[in-house]
């Protein structure tokens, strides 16, 4: 018995140490949950006015209601949406009090990209926005062609000539008909610790499956 010992507590220790990173990510799960409830609560809040001191990480997802004029040109940045296909967000400069800001009007089909906007005066509701679009595999911004892959917000306030503060719209009165708003919410945030819990908890099960498979097997072979 006791060539087994070893085996046994190798595959007991191994066992052990996957369950402990499985029940890791469980706290990690409850922690991202926590956090997500957090931004939707934050973005369903009651709104507030415009910042004049710009603060991202405090002002993050901040609900916003203000009244003021789309002015002529826009930035498209490219998106894809399920069950749509690809298409553009319309960013297009906004003018409330004395202040020009970005707004962010929502999605356009493709076959939308050249039409004519609407502009002049509008009601808007939405949230103040530093977003995170870009990737190391995201391309340059085609700056001359209009074809924007992330929202760089510098470079697009600089483009239409706003201060870079973004309001990504929830609601906007009246609507142009060709643009569907696309709010901000926590859908985008990652959470794959759930995802993560199974596979280490999985990888246990497997473990202890190998161990006794072995010990069984050493213990047949010794007996013939």
């Amino acid at each position: 018995m006791s060539r087994f010992i070893a085996p046994l507590l190798f595959g007991l220790i191994g066992a052990g140490i996957l369950v402990a990173l499985g029940l890791w990510q469980m706290q990690r799960l409850d922690w991202k949950l926590g956090v997500l409830a957090e931004i939707d609560a934050r973005i369903s809040a009651p709104p507030e006015p415009l910042p004049v001191m710009l603060s991202p990480t405090e002002q993050k997802y901040q609900p916003v209601e203000l009244d003021g004029d789309i002015l002529p040109g826009e930035i498209r940045i490219l998106v894809s949406r399920k069950q749509i296909g690809a298409g553009y967000r319309i960013v297009s400069p906004l003018r409330t009090g004395d202040r020009l800001i970005l707004l962010d009007r929502g999605f356009t089909a493709d076959e939308n990209k050249d039409a004519t906007r609407s502009t002049g005066p509008v009601h808007v509701l939405g949230n103040l926005h530093w977003p995170d679009d870009r990737t190391s595999s995201t391309p340059d911004n085609d700056a001359a062609a209009n074809i924007w892959f992330a929202r760089d917000i510098g470079a697009m306030a600089e483009a239409l000539g706003t201060e870079p503060l973004l309001v990504v719209a929830r609601q906007i009165t009246p609507q142009d008909p060709a643009i569907e708003p696309m709010p901000v919410d926590s859908a985008g945030i990652p959470n794959d610790h759930l995802q993560y819990a199974i596979t280490w908890f999985s990888l246990a099960v497997v473990w202890l499956i190998m161990t006794a498979y072995y010990i069984v097997r050493q213990r047949k072979t010794g007996e013939t």
